[in-house]
Order: structure tokens, then sequence, then C-alpha cells
């Protein structure tokens, strides 16, 4: 969500007046506007004169411009251009001085100022640019003072929120009251974590935000392209700051005021509210590691038995919020080969967190260094659990991860036992299925026991021992004659069933089957060989091996 303020090019919200602020100093009462209406709205932040016909290399953004005219007496045909040069320098307003160097403005130039909104300002000749100097800079420095004196008051406020333990609620009242509008802190999502001011304004704040942001002010001429040329606004409808803390964006503090009151001083307390809000990010973070470090370590003590007896294991998961004592399923989710492993580890952790939330608010839920492992009730459907939560985790490509489901396991004496379930399946089925694979141990079959042999030389030389040139997969031919044969032994040698699948003749089948014979031995007659040939292509189908 974007926020719809206007900063510098350094990122600092700029403090100054309007140009119509400035034409209302002693020292221009007898000023005239004679184009650029549009543009009273402008920033002044500084004065200069000009006393050169070269200025525009020393012009800067939001600088009233005061001449007499002089550098320009020789060159009235570049007045029109100058317009422009100025407006697209971010330059406030032009004063001038006519009747001594310049008699008139050109209409071309007018013209120009009025369709750029740029202000052309005539001064009276019997006024000193010391005098409009001076006035306005004390202007400008007091504004300055004022909105720094309240920043510093606001300030304060917001310190004491965080010193006294308040969190996000806390301080989106505190600004709120500060500067009596409606508050929201909205997460890196859009979710709104906590909101403050009348009821009625913060409604319209939520309804906004879960519309992918606020509207844009009404009567807005901020671009979006251009944010250095166009001047701050006196008042906006809705105003946010990032929440940055650690690196990471965390959010927005984002305000609302129905009479457009939020001016660019609120938005430097809105900014420091964002920073405060930081901290609390950050201070809960913390709690959370703790917490996080600690329900991980009583999970993994449970998981391999050395949490102590039942009743005492039910007990101390009750106060996590956990419900041990009724029958369970144990889920272990492991990363999939990736880059940057603890990234993807943090994430997760997370997606699996919101995902058990979701499906079993009394579950169990804890990162380990490589995995997650999660202990629901029996009647959850795990495979639909872990999609949901690979949805979440999917939203940074390429990491993926597997998982493997248990047995139900009647309480929380038999949770070791089916931890050690889950963690077979999260891993044979990445070696059947590949990356993201979803396996119940029930579903492993024969590649529980292949999967026990450790010695993978082993594996090979059985498959090249029991298949001889159909082992490799460098000759289409044998890869098509090994789909033959894997097809065979799952119909039990059932020709016409055969056939039928591999859409096959008859004959052809026939044919094929007395080759197969010729390479690998009678294995239509021999069970025993038939057994060795179905286990050789089960050590195929498992990835790794």
């Amino acid at each position: 969500m974007e926020p719809p303020i206007r900063l510098s090019s350094t990122g600092t919200i700029i403090h100054g007046v309007s140009v119509g602020e400035v034409l209302g100093v002693s020292s221009l009462a007898q000023a005239r506007l004679i184009a650029g209406e549009g543009g009273l709205s402008r920033i002044v932040q500084r004065l200069n004169v000009m006393e050169v016909p070269d200025v525009l290399a020393w012009v800067k953004p939001h600088e009233l411009l005061l001449t007499t005219g002089y550098p320009l007496r020789n060159t009235p045909q570049s007045l029109g251009r100058l317009v422009a040069d100025l407006d697209e320098r971010g330059l406030a307003a032009l004063a001038i001085k006519l009747g001594r160097y310049v008699d008139e403005l050109p209409a071309e130039m007018v013209a120009q100022a009025d369709r750029l909104g740029f202000p052309l300002i005539l001064l009276p000749n019997d006024v000193g640019f010391d005098d409009i100097l001076n006035q306005v800079l004390t202007d400008i420095l007091n504004r300055q003072a004022a909105v720094l004196a309240r920043a510093e008051e606001a300030h304060r406020a917001l310190v004491h929120v965080v010193l006294a333990g308040g969190g996000l609620h806390e301080v989106a009242a505190e600004v709120a009251q500060l500067l009596d509008v409606a508050v929201a802190a909205v997460d890196g999502s859009g979710r709104v974590l906590a909101g403050a001011g009348p009821a009625e304004h913060v409604a319209v704040l939520r309804e906004s935000i879960s519309h992918e942001g606020p509207p844009p002010s009404h009567g807005s001429e901020d671009r979006d392209d251009e944010p250095v040329r166009q001047p701050a606004r006196r008042g906006r409808v809705f105003a946010s700051a990032p929440v940055l803390a650690g690196g990471h964006h965390h959010g927005r503090i984002v305000a609302y005021s129905p009479s457009g009151t939020i001016g660019d001083g609120d938005v430097g307390i809105l900014e420091r509210a964002a920073t405060v809000a930081a901290l609390v990010i950050t201070r809960q973070e913390a709690v959370n590691a703790v917490e996080s470090k600690y329900r991980a370590d009583f999970l993994r003590d449970v998981l391999t038995g050395r949490a102590g007896t039942a009743e005492r294991v039910t007990a101390r998961a009750s106060a996590f919020g956990w419900d041990l004592a009724r029958p369970v399923t144990v889920l272990v989710a492991e990363l999939d080969p990736v880059g940057d492993e603890r990234s993807a580890q943090d994430r997760l952790v997370a997606s699996w967190t919101a995902a058990i939330r979701r499906h079993d608010p009394r579950g169990a839920v804890a990162g380990f260094s490589h995995e997650v492992v999660a202990v629901v009730d029996a009647g959850v459907d795990g495979a639909r659990l872990a999609k949901d939560a690979a949805a979440a985790f999917a939203d940074v490509p390429p990491a993926t991860f597997s998982t493997g489901a248990s047995r139900p396991c009647p309480g929380a004496e038999t949770l070791p036992e089916a931890y050690a379930q889950a963690l077979k399946a999260a891993r044979v089925g990445r070696q059947l299925h590949g990356s993201g694979a979803v396996a119940h141990f029930d579903q492993l079959g024969v590649y529980r026991l292949l999967s026990l042999v450790s010695d993978t030389d082993e594996l090979h030389a059985f498959v090249r021992e029991t298949l001889g040139p159909l082992a490799g997969d460098d000759d289409a031919d044998h890869a098509d004659l090994r789909r033959t044969l894997q097809v065979l032994l799952e119909t039990n040698l059932n020709v016409a069933e055969t056939a039928r699948r591999l859409h096959f003749h008859y004959n052809t089948l026939r044919y094929r089957i007395g080759k197969l014979e010729r390479m690998l031995g009678s294995f239509t007659e021999d069970p025993h060989l038939r057994l060795n040939l179905t286990l050789a292509l089960h050590v195929l189908r498992m990835r790794g091996i």
C-alpha cells in the first residue's frame, strides 16, 4: 500500500509556508498575483535573488525567486521559456519588479504560468528585497520551530507509551489523540493490526485499506512520477508512513481525516509513530523468539521421549494452548534443498503456524533446525493443511518443502513413534515424488524398507544385476521395455490387461515379453525373479538412489 504523501528527493518531509501565505506578510501587502493562481499552495522553503542571466544553474526546489528583471532586460524573447524552466526545477514562484529594466511581462509568459500553475508575483517598487527576505525567512523559521516543538512533544508521548509497555493499539491511540484523526497499524499483507479514533472514521479507514490501500485525497495535485517537483499539500485526507525495522518492511501506520487536515507536520509525527511502532514490533519479535524457543525445546523433548510422563506432557502442553491428550497425527514439513536456507526456514515456520491456527487452534507447532513439526487432531486433513501452508510459503519461489504424515496415535506417550513415521514419510515421499511431495506413512509400503538401506552403492549394484541393460536411461528402447515390464508386473502378468493399458496389439506384447525374457530370464515362470525385478524397479523410482 503506497502512501498518498509526497517527500523530497532525500525522503524528508518539506516544511515551509505556502505561496499564498507568503503574500500575506506585511512587506507584500501591495504585491499582486499576475498568473499561476493554481499554484498558491506550493511550498516556499527558501528565497533567492536573480542577479545573473544563467540563474537556472543556481536555483533550488521550493525557492521563491526575487528579481528586478535586470538580467532579462536584453532578452525579452526568452521570458516565455523561463517559466517552464523554473517550473521544471521545482521552484515555488517568481516575484518581479517592473518598470526599471522590464516594462511588462510577455503574454506568452503569463499564459505559460497559468497553464503550469506557476505563480508570477508583481512586487511594489517601494519594497526592498531585504524586507521580503527577513519577513518570509522569519515566518519559515517560526513555522519550522513550531513543527519541531510539536514533533518533539509527540515523540516524548510516543516513547512514554513504549516505556510503559504499550503495544500497537496504544501507539495508534496516542497518534489518533495527537492528530485528531483515525489511525490504523497495518502489517505487510494489508491486515489491520490495531486501530484507534472515532469508530465511524476507523470503519472508513479499514474499508479503504481492505481495498488495497487508501484512495487518493480529494483534490490531490500530486503526481507519482514527479514527487520532487510537486509542492506538498497543506492538508490531506489519507497519509501513511512505513514501519521499518531490522531491514524489513513490517507494514504502515495509516491516518485518515474526513476534513482533510493532515498537514506536513502531522505526517512528520506519523513517521515518528512508525519508528516507535518498529520498536514495539522488534520488542514483540524478541519475546516471540524466546517463547518460540521454549515451545520448540519442549516439543522436541516430547517427540524424543524426554519430556516425562504423559500427564506431565499434557499439563505443560496446555500452558502453550496445545491439546496432546486427544488422538493426534504428527506432520513433518522438511525443507527441500534451497539457497537461502535460513530465510526459507523462517518463512516455513510462519506459514505452518498460520495454517495450524486456521485448521486446529489447539494443535502444536514448532520449528526445528531444518523442519517444522505439527501435532494436530487426528481428524484434520493433513494433505489439505500442507497445501494451505504451501500456498503462503510459495509467495517467494523457488523454495519448497516436503510433508510427511504419521499414523494416528492415541496420546502423548506414542508421539515419538509417530514423529519417526512422519519424518520417514517426508523423506521417502521426496525420493518418490520429488520436491513438494506430501506422503503418508501408511502409503510408503516397500519403500519404507528400501529407505533403510544406507549403502546406495549396494542398491545400484542390485539394480544393475537384476535389470541388466534396462537399468540405464541412455537408450529409449530400453526405457520403453522397462515400462512394459513395469505394467506387466503391476497386472500380475495379465497380457490382455497390459496390452490394453499400453495400447499395444496382443501379438506385439507377446513379442516384447519374449524379448524381455531373453534379456532378464524367465520371469513369467520364476516368482523370485519377478520379486527381484519389482524391487529393482522400485529402487529406480526412489530419487537420489
